[in-house]
């Protein structure tokens, strides 16, 4: 098994320096970085960065891609009802399970139990939003015929404006 590379081995913050850096240098200048950390108290080669780099673009132009991708999908084809952000979570947990059954006891259980419960509040909350969502229409459906029927009451037979509320409360169950 090949050593831990030194960079994830840096402290959260100088990690998070190196990261911003390299985004910002557009993955160029190895050297100079290289000489940053040495002035901060930290020996990693020029060829180190450069493997870490390479690495952390590659991910970061696929994160960038499946967003562009996914704001395509979005402008194509308006998801009122979340079925898109339900398939997502689906096959977020399926790779999720793959890669625990790959992993072999080389998985950091502690972030993968993290997005495992990040999905499910982020599932919690979907349905959620989809049952407020059905209800806010039923409830304007409701309020439409309601009125619909007062209306064409008070237009038959001159109904009083307190019968006519009276009427409407018992169609939308508020009587």
């Amino acid at each position: 098994m090949p050593p831990r590379s030194k960079v994830t081995t840096l402290p959260v913050e100088v990690k998070a320096w190196l990261d911003q850096s390299l985004v910002e240098s557009n993955f160029s200048g190895y050297e100079s970085l290289s000489a940053e950390l040495a002035e901060r108290g930290y020996s990693i080669g020029k060829s180190a960065l450069h493997s870490y780099g390479q690495n952390f673009e590659e991910r970061l132009s696929a994160l960038k891609l499946a967003s562009e991708q996914a704001k395509a999908v979005v402008a194509a084809a308006p998801d009122e009802e979340g079925a898109v952000n339900e398939a997502l979570t689906r096959m977020v947990q399926e790779q999720l399970f793959n890669l625990l059954l790959a992993g072999e006891g080389k998985v950091d259980l502690p972030k993968v139990a993290k997005a495992v419960a990040e999905l499910g509040r982020s599932s919690v909350t979907q349905k959620k939003w989809q049952a407020e969502h059905r209800k806010a229409i039923r409830e304007e459906y409701a309020a439409e015929a309601a009125m619909a029927v007062t209306e064409e009451l008070r237009g038959q037979d001159g109904m009083s404006e307190q019968l006519e509320n009276r009427i409407r409360g018992i169609l939308l169950g508020k009587a």
